[in-house]
This record gives C-alpha cells, structure tokens and sequence, in this order.
C-alpha cells in the first residue's frame, strides 16, 4: 500500500507535462540557435516591487542581483568576499570599518561614495524601512558614519556574529541617494537603479523585466551578454513548452514531473543545486498530545523521510537532522535524522499514554502541490503507528501570517524556511527564541542559555562549538519532524555556457556566455 501511494503521489501531473511537449522540437535542431548575445529566462513570479528594503521574496532576487550590489558580496559558492566594499576591519568591538572602493557608478551617473552607503542605511533604519520587512535584518545597526569619502563606521548597538554575511544579503544593497531623493520611493519602485553589470531599462509588471549590459560598470569585461530577459511564466508546464520551442533559454522551478522530458531533449541539460531551504512538520507543543516529547520523538520514528525524498521528490532533497541544510553555519555533521522505525514510534506513543485512533490535525498551504503529496504520505505512517492524521489545505498568506504566529494552525504545520544567511542563527533564533513571531508556543531554558552564548560572541570556532550544543539539544526535545532540505532544478539551453545555479536564488550572470 505504502508503496503504491508513494509512487502515485510521484507520478501525478505527468500527463500534463507530457502533453505540453506535443509538438516541441525534443530531438531536432536547437531552436534558440540564432538569438544573439542575449539571454531569456523564464521565471515564475513577480515580486511586484524593486527597492529592496520593501521584500524578501526570492524572485526578487533572482533578477536584481544582476542590478543591485551590497558592501559585501558571496560568490557562487557562498564565500564572502568584498563587493562595493574592498575590505573591512573591526576598529573596537562595536564599531565596523568599510573602506570603499572607488571609481564605481550608479547607473543613472551618480558616484557612489561613503554619502551614497549612509544615505542607504539612513533609509532602511527609518521610517521608511520600517514599512517593509528588511529592516528588523539590521536593527543590531545603530547608525553609520562617514569618515570621510570612501571610509565609513558602522556603529553597532551590540555584538553581531552574522552581520557580514547579512550586509551580502539582498537588503543591504547600496541605492543611489540623489536619484530617489528627486524620483520618489514611487518612482524607485518600479524604476530601480544600481551599480551591478545589468541595468533595468524596461519593466511590464508579470509579463517580463529586460536588463541590459552596464557597459561602465567596475568590473573588467563583465558582463558578457548584451541583453538579459526575465519573462514572467507562473505555470511550470507553460515554462517548460516555452523552453522546448527556443523562446527560452533557462527554466528555473522545473518539477520532478518534468525531468525526464528535459533529460530526453537533444539540446536541454538538467542542472541541480542544493539550498539553504529547509522543510519540515512543525508542532504546537502546548497542544495535547504534542506536549509530551515522547509523543514528537515517536512521529519523527513513524515517518519514513528518505521514502518522501526518493518516491515524491524523486531524490531531489536531501535529510536533515535539525531545521537547516548542510550548507547552514551551525549544521552538526555528527547527527543523523531519526531512524524510520514504526515499532519504536509505537512504543513510545504507549508511554506516553496515546490512544490507539487519536485524531491530530495539520495545516499546509493549499498551492505546495508536492507537500500535499507528502502530508498524504505522512497520514498513510500515521496510520501503521494507531495515529490519524486530518489535512486540512489553507491559503498560504493566511496559514504564515495569521494561523502559525496565533497558535492556531493545528497539532503540526508545514514550516519552510529559506536560511538565507547561512547561519543557523537567523533560523534557530526566529524558530526557537520564546514569544517570536513564528514561535507562538515553544519554549526551553537550555535553548535560551545557548542562543544568547551564540549572539556574544563573534568567534566563529567559539559559536560552532555553541551549535553543535544547541543542535543536540533541539535534536532530542524534537520541535518539528525535520523532512528535508530541497534541490533546486534548472532547465538549460545547450547554448548558455557558464552558468551555476545559484544555492540561494541569487543568479549572478556576469560569467555567463552564448554560443
């Protein structure tokens, strides 16, 4: 039985695919073979606005990264290195030196300068960041100061290990001063300006964005292309059929219905790349029986998690044994997720006083396709262990604003999380910090003694060793059942060279050529 639900909820939505192929040239000539030194990407949203203290939506990201650049920047790998920034030293233990570089440009002429960096700043502390949902990133900031041209302080209010790596974040970009100041914040919004190697030069909203070559920017002889095109595609099927007739060149969000059509096609390649997002069932400990560790201990043993991955996910997700990827700062190599083990989980249900046939409820959002699957999978283990499990489908908006921050989403949740620092510290500090937005019930004074140890120091070794604590710790008490950290898919035209799949949305483009 187990079996046949797996691999139904593997299958379902192939038809669809597979008819979206008809007709597509999967075995001929590459159809997009005479487009030029351009590039057409096919996204799946619009994040509807461009100044980057007003979002954290990840496809915002994936365009502007190309516009935008912070002090300090990641490379394809995640490694800090300068950006707008050339270096970068701790002056006392609360004061954080930039030196600048100099001779970089916004698009629009404007120098950027230490004036430009605390106009920034200024912007996303104020009244003005506070309408959006970047600047509680960045309130261990008190102010910055020029020092002069091309250095400035960043004063801090206390320590701050993960600041670096916050500062490479999309919302500590550095915007032209002048240029919003006569445009307006309206005008920025959907007319951003950057120093990055593209510039926006046209935006219809939730049909395409067009970026074309910075042909002053900083960088020698970046960016190769001429011209890159977002075009907007909600539907994986329709983003599929637009890249198998040429009028696209990459495909981001494929779904593991559609891979073996990329990998059948003569002129597509399938590229994959793990992330920093992490998904898991998330429980309520105040309810009943969640309160009891025995009971969250014997769910983590009933649920089979590498079945989920290789059946629904089609091995795209690798397991986790706390609520991060093994690309997290913080990650404990040492702990294995719990065992599948039904006779255990029934065992300790026994202890813990759980009538055979108890009723628990979870929520998921109602548009997650590929969880709906899994919570089907999960009520099927659910009931090998005398547990039933009720599904109940939710709007997405409603179940992370209102339901899970008002204890109101169930016995357990679906809980995504995107790691964007790399840290576990934005994670487990918004997860398990008591009275958090998105923590309405747990609580343990042990994790509070380890959270505070890890934010006072900003000594790496010192805060890993803080982890790996932390991490045993949430291990055993078992706040949620850890399913896995997902894998990116891509779709790409065998003219596109040079491009890596970014970890974290983030497509950096100033590498990449066509042939």
């Amino acid at each position: 039985m187990l079996i046949g639900i797996l691999l139904l909820a593997a299958c379902s939505g192939g038809d669809s695919e597979k008819a979206s192929s008809d007709g597509a040239n999967n075995n001929g000539e590459n159809p997009a073979k005479d487009r030029g030194n351009e590039l057409v990407i096919g996204v799946s949203g619009d994040p509807q606005n461009w100044d980057p203290i007003d979002t954290f939506l990840l496809d915002w990201s994936t365009i502007a990264t190309s516009v935008f650049e912070g002090l300090v920047d990641r490379t394809l790998d995640l490694e800090i290195q300068p950006g707008l920034a050339e270096k970068w030293e701790y002056v006392d233990d609360k004061t954080l030196q930039f030196k600048l570089r100099e001779g970089v440009t916004f698009h629009n002429g404007e120098p950027f300068n230490a004036d430009a960096v605390k106009y920034t700043f200024d912007r996303l502390l104020g009244e003005e960041g506070a309408k959006g949902p970047q600047q509680a990133n960045y309130l261990s900031i008190d102010h910055v100061e020029v020092v002069d041209d091309y250095t400035v302080n960043f004063h801090m209010k206390e320590k701050d290990p993960v600041i670096l790596t916050k500062l490479a974040g999309y919302g500590a970009v550095i915007v032209p001063p002048k240029y919003i100041e006569e445009k307006g914040d309206d005008h920025f919004n959907t007319n951003p300006v950057g120093t990055g190697p593209f510039k926006m030069t046209s935006y219809e909203r939730d049909q395409q964005v067009v970026l074309e070559k910075n042909e002053n920017y900083w960088k020698k002889d970046i960016p190769k292309l001429d011209k890159v095109t977002f075009r907007v595609i909600p539907e994986a099927s329709t983003r599929l059929a637009e890249l198998q007739t040429g009028k696209i060149d990459i495909m981001k969000r494929v779904e593991v219905s559609q891979v073996n059509t990329v990998k059948e096609s003569s002129f597509l390649e399938l590229k994959e790349v793990a992330t920093p997002t992490a998904f898991s069932l998330r429980f309520n400990t105040n309810k009943a029986p969640l309160d009891k560790i025995e009971v969250r201990q014997a769910i983590n043993y009933a649920i089979d998690k590498q079945a989920i991955i290789d059946e629904i996910l089609g091995g795209f997700g690798k397991p986790i044994s706390t609520f991060q990827s093994e690309l997290s700062f913080g990650n404990n190599p040492d702990l294995k997720p719990y065992p599948y083990d039904p006779e255990k989980a029934k065992e300790l249900l026994e202890k813990a006083g759980v009538e055979e046939g108890t009723e628990l409820e979870v929520f998921i959002p109602g548009n997650d396709g590929n969880f709906k699957e899994i919570a089907q999978a999960v009520a099927f283990y659910f009931e090998q262990v005398g547990l039933k499990l009720n599904i109940n489908s939710v709007d997405s908006n409603t179940l992370t604003s209102d339901l899970i921050p008002n204890g109101k989403a169930g016995h357990m949740y679906r809980q995504g999380w995107g790691g964007w620092t790399l840290d576990f510290d934005n994670t487990a500090y918004l997860m398990y910090h008591e009275g958090e937005f998105w923590n309405p019930d747990f609580k343990d004074e042990k994790v509070e003694e380890l959270l505070a140890a890890e934010r006072s120091t900003v000594d790496q070794e010192e805060r890993e060793k803080i982890f790996m604590k932390l991490t045993e710790r949430l291990h055993e008490l078992a706040p949620e059942v850890n399913l896995y950290s997902a894998v990116d898919l891509y779709a790409v035209n065998e003219r596109v060279k040079n491009f890596q799949p970014p970890h974290e949305d983030r497509m950096r483009l100033g590498n990449v050529t066509v042939e």
